[in-house]
């Protein structure tokens, strides 16, 4: 057996370091990584300003604009400046600064106190970057005399007394809550007319949102503010896209021409369905098939569809971090008004323009095309966690074995009979918790099948705004097979009975689109849930089975 001595040189003195982290490095494969900023000795990476049109930043840069670069989480943002921001300093042109700000956010609305933490961090990287101390010998003194103007004369003081133009780069912007956040946009503006002699050349601002939709509660000013005014300075706005399939491919195949491990082609297309194209989910499922999947440690077997699978159950069970925050995002309320009615395929919704925009920028919705999820796990994500509580509640009344047949395969019509019994008892609380028409019945379902599927098959979703319905697949492994192997695959489709159309023209709509999906996913049978909401129709209207007609597209009918 090999020992560490014969894998790692034998150096301990402080200046060997960098040799022995390059050694450790040659030894260590590189990875896909889901935490922190990229690092090209130790990552797969696509190069960050690859992924951006640089020379449309050099030009704004040269031209002294003061601009915004947003993407939402975990997309490459602070790879990107980091790497921006040697650019410009290996230029020779200009001193540049990146700073992220996001310290502050303890500091809430304490203007003195963020500018503090602030400007602390700006001389840190100044002088780690730059090996320029005059922010940290100026700031504290200044603090004191100029208090919350602080930021504008420290950075009015070191414009002029730096030998090449400042560019600074402020990471996490909208980090920052009310006034400190109002402050530093004001101050910005303040000093903007005295650049480059006086104050930095060009600044760009970086965070998930673009600065339009900074609407922030301001104690000084006693409520809401639109930061826009605050800096109608900035020159343009810039997003960070996700990646092209071309890049997922260069991504995954630095890991193959590494390793000899080889993805099927199925497992990329999996992986470009899943993510399509979001930098974290694709990193993360790499990651989870090739380095936490004990099957995927054998560098000469290939990465299966399945594999990827496995990986995304793996990931959305975990609740890791990154799916963690798009979830929090669903107690606001202005992303509820744009996530409840894509759910129902509602044509009748209430968000606004500015609405729409915001959960875009979070990312949670696709940003070109139609009104939709921004990806299919975002999809799966999302209801799963508008339903946990009731999901914990079925643990305790309903069991997933009631609904599997002597081979193992679901009892879909059993199912769905169960639901209507669970529906007719319970659905009164529960869409009084949900709090929309025609996405609570949904969820309910949602929630029900999440109970059942989820011991052993799964379900995708498609939904989007203004569809007039949502599309379930529910998939389970065939006797004897594993669920990657051609499942079988059974449609459920949900419509709203409308107070205009009624239950039969609903029904005669729905019977059509059913088995158009059908057709659309390959699936061998389809089941049509029509729920029935207007107050005058009771239970026993309401709850019935239709099944087909000799002939007809397989489809059973669900009355609720």
């Amino acid at each position: 057996m090999s020992q560490a001595g014969d894998r790692f040189p034998k150096q301990s003195s402080s200046d060997s370091l960098q040799a022995n982290r390059r050694a450790i490095l040659q030894v260590v494969e590189r990875y896909f990584n889901t935490e922190g900023p990229m690092e090209a000795e130790e990552h797969y990476c696509i190069p960050p300003l690859e992924r951006v049109n640089l020379d449309e930043i050099l030009t704004l840069v040269a031209r002294k604009k003061y601009f915004v670069l947003h993407a939402p989480r975990q997309t490459g943002k602070t790879s990107t400046l980091q790497v921006l921001a040697d650019a410009l300093n290996s230029s020779g042109r200009y001193l540049c600064v990146n700073a992220s700000v996001e310290a502050a956010r303890a500091a809430g609305e304490d203007v003195p106190q963020a500018m503090r933490i602030i400007l602390s961090e700006l001389a840190e990287q100044a002088e780690l970057m730059l090996e320029d101390k005059f922010v940290g010998s100026v700031f504290p003194h200044l603090l004191e005399i100029h208090g919350g103007n602080v930021l504008n004369v420290t950075l009015s003081r070191w414009s002029r007394a730096a030998h090449r133009p400042l560019v600074v780069l402020i990471d996490e912007i909208d980090s920052l809550a009310g006034d400190s956040l109002l402050s530093v946009l004001s101050q910005l503006r303040a000093g903007y007319r005295n650049r480059p002699q006086a104050f930095p050349q060009s600044v760009i601002l970086c965070g998930v949102r673009d600065v339009r939709d900074y609407l922030v509660y301001s104690s000084a000013a006693g409520g809401r503010v639109n930061t826009g005014s605050a800096f109608n300075i900035k020159a343009k706005s810039l997003r960070l896209g996700d990646f092209t399939q071309q890049e997922m491919r260069s991504l995954l195949g630095q890991h193959t021409a590494e390793t000899g491990q080889q993805f099927e082609p199925r497992a990329l297309e999996r992986i470009w369905e899943l993510t399509a194209g979001q930098p974290w989910l694709i990193n993360a499922l790499a990651y989870q098939v090739c380095f936490e999947d004990k099957g995927g440690w054998d560098r000469s077997r290939p990465v299966t569809a399945g594999a990827v699978e496995r990986a995304k159950e793996t990931l959305i069970l975990q609740r890791v971090t990154h799916l963690d925050q798009l979830a929090n995002a669903l107690t606001e309320e202005r992303v509820r008004r744009v996530i409840l009615p894509m759910i129902a395929g509602s044509p009748e919704y209430q968000f606004s323009g500015r609405d729409l925009e915001y959960v875009q920028d979070l990312g949670l919705v696709a940003a070109v095309g139609p009104i939709r999820m921004a990806n299919p796990i975002y999809a799966e994500v999302i209801p799963r966690e508008l339903t946990t509580v009731q999901e914990r509640a079925l643990r305790e009344l309903v069991s997933p074995g009631w609904y599997l047949q002597p081979d193992g395969s679901l009892n879909v019509k059993a199912l769905l009979a169960g639901f209507q019994a669970y529906f007719r008892e319970h659905s009164e609380s529960w869409l009084e918790r949900y709090g929309h028409r025609e996405a609570g019945p949904q969820l309910v379902l949602h929630g029900y099948l999440h109970r059942i599927v989820n011991s052993g098959g799964r379900i995708t979703r498609e939904y989007a705004i203004a569809r007039g319905r949502s599309d379930l697949v529910v998939e389970w492994p065939r006797p004897g097979r594993p669920l990657a192997d051609r499942p079988l695959k059974q449609v459920i489709e949900c419509k709203v009975v409308g107070e205009k159309k009624g239950m039969e023209s609903t029904i005669s709509q729905g019977l059509e689109q059913t088995a158009w999906y059908m057709d659309r996913c390959g699936a061998e049978a389809g089941h049509l849930v029509v729920f029935e909401l207007r107050p005058n129709k009771s239970w026993e209207e309401r709850v019935f089975r239709r099944d087909p007609e000799p002939g007809a597209p397989p489809i059973t009918v669900w009355g609720l």
